[in-house]
């Protein structure tokens, strides 16, 4: 192992750790205006780039690549030589995409560009590990970090709202060019905000960075999401997907065994067999399948036209209503959480979350008729979620090696990026068959049958996470298990 080197600022103060969390919430804001901002302007993007309004589907499958990619990379580095150094340099790359998306009116570029804008989703990761290594010096790291994750996730959902309620209105009023560089200035300020506010993590750990770990991911992951694109683009009737996908799995392989014998790996694949993380890691993949994967699904059935025999017919503006109510219920859960660990344990707060998640998408299965049962399921859902979102990285950086803060939680995004991935190809998949049961063949809707399978995949997959949960050693993600 590689020795630990120490900055030499000065020790971390309660006071110092506040200021730090305030100038990450701006970075989070941030973060949400990236999530937020630009969903109410897919249909005008498509007439921008004169492409058919499915295409937009190419730019989150590109932004899910670039992000899974450059997770444990940045992560890693991190660790070695920074987080604020790799928040900052992760910004300007966002920033730069950002003004490419301002600059060109062609697809394939502007496809580019989105995609390399995923930078942004490091940021979180890199948070939790920075403020983990500051709130140590303190000795309530567990403690403190779940604080401070339920406050950075609730200012990036307070983000992903104001910025869609924003950009929806200042499209009727501005020109689309003018109203896309909005993200990219408030990219800028976020670029000032960390430079000049953020300190460095006390400790780095220094080292040589695993460049050839980093090829054999890279190359697996590119394998793996470019079968799923394909299985959403040829179906699954095809071999092709299918054979992509197999390689992607199979170069997994050889990453592992090259992790497994590097003195400085990029990831240290032995934290898989660790009690108290394989669980978290299991848990941010299934979570996955439904805070990334559920959300078209249910925006899409709300819309759907009742007279095909399901759905509620609903308007743009009670879809983005109930959209917001689910946001709002995720802030909810990212805030309650540090309170609930007051009175019971992190390990049976996270087995509670899971449970809530799936209670809520399984109620989709009988109570999907009316608005309010739609808004209800929702809001069960979005409590769970909330908490997890804020949990997940926290219970990785309390129970990861000192030195692999940043990896952990790294890993928690990676994984989840995977599951969400996954769960975008099937459901894409099952919503598209009109088998027994739907009353859709012939029109452009979703199939009853997929939307029930999609909602029946969320709830079983928080279940499963529930119980792996219930393996987690009984004081982990505590202060107690930390010291």
């Amino acid at each position: 192992m590689k020795s630990t080197k120490t900055s030499p600022e000065a020790p971390v103060r309660f006071g110092s750790l506040a200021t730090v969390v305030g100038f990450l919430v701006v970075v989070e804001l941030t973060s949400g205006v990236m999530q937020g901002f630009f969903t109410p302007l897919l249909t005008d993007i498509a007439r921008m780039l004169n492409v058919p309004d499915a295409d937009t589907n190419w730019l989150q499958g590109g932004l899910d690549l670039v992000s899974a990619i450059a997770i444990p990379a940045f992560a890693k580095l991190g660790d070695m030589i920074g987080h604020k150094r790799m928040l900052l340099i992760s910004t300007g790359l966002t920033a730069v995409a950002a003004w490419g998306l301002v600059a060109t009116t062609n697809f394939w570029f502007f496809l580019v560009a989105w995609s390399l804008t995923g930078f942004y989703v490091v940021w979180l990761p890199l948070e939790t590990a920075l403020v983990y290594n500051r709130a140590r010096q303190i000795g309530q790291p567990a403690t403190l970090t779940r604080r401070a994750a339920g406050i950075l996730v609730a200012s990036l959902e307070s983000g992903v709202i104001v910025s869609a309620l924003a950009s929806g209105f200042l499209v009727s009023v501005l020109p689309l060019r003018m109203v896309l560089a909005i993200p990219a200035i408030a990219l800028a300020i976020c670029f000032i905000v960390i430079w000049r506010g953020v300190p460095e993590t006390p400790q780095v750990t220094g080292g040589q960075f695993d460049s050839s770990g980093m090829a054999l991911i890279a190359s697996a992951l590119l394998a793996f999401f470019g079968g799923l694109f394909i299985l959403r683009v040829l179906g699954s009737g095809s071999p092709w997907p299918w054979v992509v996908i197999a390689v992607g799995l199979v170069m997994f392989v050889p990453f592992v065994r090259h992790e497994l014998g590097t003195a400085d790996p990029l990831i240290d694949v032995r934290m898989f067999r660790s009690p108290a993380l394989w669980p978290v890691f299991l848990t941010a993949g299934l979570f996955g399948v439904s805070v990334l994967g559920a959300q078209a699904p249910l925006s899409t059935y709300a819309r759907t036209d009742p007279a095909v025999g399901y759905g509620l017919g609903a308007t743009a503006g009670q879809t983005s209503i109930l959209i917001g109510v689910y946001v709002i219920a995720l802030v909810v859960g990212a805030l309650t959480l540090p309170l609930v660990t007051r009175w019971i344990p992190p390990r049976v707060a996270l087995i509670g979350a899971a449970a809530l998640v799936a209670i809520g998408y399984g109620l989709f299965v009988p109570f999907h008729g009316t608005y309010v049962e739609l808004l209800t399921n929702m809001v069960i859902a979005g409590i769970g979620s909330g908490a997890l979102v804020a949990a997940l990285p926290a219970a990785a950086a309390a129970a990861a090696p000192d030195a692999q803060t940043g990896v952990a939680t790294g890993l928690t995004n990676s994984v989840k990026t995977v599951g969400g991935g996954i769960a975008s190809a099937v459901f894409g998949l099952v919503l598209a068959s009109h088998g027994a049961g739907s009353t859709s063949a012939g029109t452009t809707a979703g199939s009853y049958t997929g939307y029930m399978t999609a909602w029946i995949i969320c709830s079983l997959t928080a279940v499963i996470a529930a119980v792996c949960l219930f393996f987690v050693p009984k004081q982990a993600f505590s202060d107690k298990a930390s010291a």
